[in-house]
């Protein structure tokens, strides 16, 4: 545990630690670009200069491994002139494209120079002119203008997907990225390279001119796009969500994310929702809301439990809900007398596959969540069992919980066929079932998804992670939980009040210093 001093101050940093890593462990501010904590070294960038005392010239901190005794400072004047000669450098080409950029309110560049520029341009050539909007693959865009080659987004492709579709090609300033003839950057995990992007080089398509990021709240949680249980930050305002991105968590996911995951905030906005209740029967549909259609759903289970005919009703779980709403719902059906409930696990055949990097087979957010608790309440039926019960007509109420993430379950519609071999349906779900014609007599309640309620995953590895709260699309939808209790004929406390009309966007009056 070497000890050194960074700006006047004594810092005690791991062995084999570098400079730009007691910096950040530090909390003090580097300039940088190619660097990152994911990444290997490439010292491309000739940023992140420092003086060392004892050394006569300055030394790069992302390569440079501390010592004990090491005194280092990035505050002398040297420094500061050796940076602003750096940034100037990278800024001789760089396109002032910052009003129509999407990166601008979260650029690299444009905090490292309000920290480390603020020079006068000495500049009187034309810059050099490079390829605009270039599509790379299916996801991400090009701007070469705008690239100062820090080579983050090749580092990537080779280190972490082991992919190679990034390459630099030509010399001098006509060096640009790009992709090898015919090989298009299609893996799944290639929004990751416009996350460590530090420019507005590289964009996501999905993301492009949606919204300005400075009209964006975020907040933490967890992605349901299976059972790796990815850390994400979303991005929201009033209209809905926009993107998730990945918060680093060395246990789980690191810095990354893969792109499907990415995609799981679609399904939570409004235009996608099931927004109230509907009880459809023999083609004619009626909407109620949601509280009222559990009510009516309770009655329905009382009148086949006062008849001694509990084992008429079963139901469909998925591994897309919380621990605590597995708790709910199992202790609500015994308490009815129940038993009768089945497993729906998706995509069988591929059910167990990893693709070595963070996305699995698997996906659900809580499977590990939801086998627990169906060994707890000692309900363990099988499929075929189901199959069978359906086929010779035994069951009058079938009450399906999930999926949340439709996309995940790529047999809704042979499933649909199956479920319409009961008498009467319930569907608890977030969005409308596409193939839900063939049923006779169906219910559909609207459900909550992860983004709008608290509770805990389990992902692969067994490890508990919490979500909370961070956005409420639909203030009628129900969480599993609320279902439950309703539907064992009980009454639940204050619901809250509906959010006011969505906006565009929003508008901030507060400007803040520079």
């Amino acid at each position: 545990m070497p000890k050194c001093t960074i700006n006047g101050t004594p810092v005690q940093v791991k062995d084999g630690a570098t400079i730009i890593e007691a910096f950040y462990q530090s909390g003090v501010d580097i300039a940088h670009y190619c660097w990152h904590p994911g990444l290997s070294v490439a010292g491309v960038c000739r940023m992140c200069m420092v003086e060392i005392e004892g050394q006569p010239k300055l030394q790069i901190a992302c390569n440079t491994k501390v010592t004990e005794g090491m005194v280092i400072n990035n505050k002398s004047e040297k420094v500061k002139d050796s940076v602003k000669w750096v940034l100037d450098f990278h800024l001789i080409n760089h396109p002032l494209d910052c009003p129509i950029c999407d990166q601008a309110g979260e650029c690299g560049l444009q905090e490292q120079y309000m920290k480390f520029g603020k020079y006068d341009p000495e500049m009187d050539q034309k810059k050099v002119k490079k390829n605009k909007v270039v599509s790379l693959g299916e996801r991400v865009v090009l701007d070469t203008e705008r690239c100062i080659l820090c080579s983050r987004c090749v580092r990537f492709t080779e280190e972490v997907t082991k992919t190679n579709e990034l390459h630099i090609v030509n010399r001098g300033d006509r060096s640009e990225i790009g992709t090898f003839d015919g090989k298009p950057m299609n893996n799944n995990y290639s929004l990751n390279t416009v996350d460590i992007c530090p420019v507005g080089a590289l964009t996501a398509k999905d993301f492009r001119f949606k919204q300005r990021v400075w009209f964006l709240k975020e907040a933490n949680t967890i992605c349901p796009g299976c059972s790796t249980g990815c850390n994400v930050r979303a991005y929201m305002n009033k209209q809905g969500v926009y993107r998730l991105k990945p918060v680093h968590n060395a246990d789980v996911n690191g810095y990354w994310m893969c792109d499907k995951g990415r995609d799981t905030y679609k399904y939570t906005n409004m235009d996608l929702r099931l927004k109230t209740a509907i009880y459809s029967a023999n083609g004619a549909k009626t909407e109620l809301a949601p509280g009222s259609a559990a009510k009516q759903i309770a009655a329905k289970i009382e009148k086949i439990k006062e008849a001694g005919n509990q084992a008429k009703v079963a139901v469909v779980i998925t591994a897309q809900y919380t621990n605590e709403e597995y708790e709910q719902l199992f202790g609500s059906l015994g308490l009815m007398g129940i038993k009768n409930v089945y497993y729906w696990i998706n995509n069988q055949s591929t059910f167990d596959t990893f693709d070595g990097i963070l996305f699995r087979g698997d996906q659900n957010p809580n499977t590990v969540g939801l086998l627990s608790a169906l060994d707890k309440f000692g309900l363990n039926k099988t499929w075929d069992d189901l199959e069978k019960r359906l086929s010779k007509g035994e069951i009058d109420l079938l009450i399906i919980a999930g999926p949340e993430n439709q996309v995940a379950y790529p047999d809704m519609q042979n499933k649909a066929k199956l479920f319409a071999q009961a008498k009467e349906v319930v569907w608890l779900t977030a969005n409308p079932v596409k193939d839900a014609e063939v049923m006779k007599s169906a219910w559909f309640v609207p459900m909550k998804t992860y983004l709008e309620k608290a509770g805990t995953f389990v992902n692969h590895k067994g490890i508990a992670q919490k979500i909370n709260v961070v956005f409420t699309v639909n203030s009628q939808a129900l969480t599993l939980s609320e279902f439950a209790i309703l539907a064992s004929g009980m009454e639940l406390g204050v619901r809250p009040t509906p959010l006011p009309g969505r906006v565009q966007n929003e508008y901030v009056y507060h400007r803040g210093s520079l």
